[in-house]
């Protein structure tokens, strides 16, 4: 599996993120606040996160098939667009999993005397 496959779900996980956020930030001003410019400003977050998070399914699917994950962790993944703050916590957990495979498969081979 090459880096740039972890780099593409990583980026994508944190925009997904933050959008996510945005979302929920957007909503209770929308909802309880009633904040004037909230609908207009969840409307346009609210799109950009349904297509970014489209993006953010390929991405992980990708990785996932690449690191052979079990179909249960996969789903894990892909479910951790949906629900505020989880994608950060779940990116770091793949990352920091995936990074010592990264590493062993770039480490160069030792040469026998």
């Amino acid at each position: 599996m090459k880096r740039s496959v972890l780099t593409r779900y990583r980026v994508m996980a944190y925009v997904t993120g933050v959008l996510l956020v945005l979302l929920v930030l957007g909503m209770i001003g929308k909802y309880l606040l009633a904040l004037d410019g909230a609908a207009d400003f969840t409307r346009l977050v609210g799109i950009a996160h349904g297509w970014l998070y489209v993006l953010y399914l390929v991405f992980a699917f990708d990785l996932g098939s690449k690191a052979k994950w079990p179909v249960a962790k996969q789903l894990w993944v892909l479910l951790a667009g949906t629900i505020p703050t989880a994608a950060f916590f779940v990116e770091r957990r793949i990352t920091h999993e995936l990074e010592s495979k990264l590493a062993q498969d770039e480490a160069p081979a030792v040469a026998e005397a």
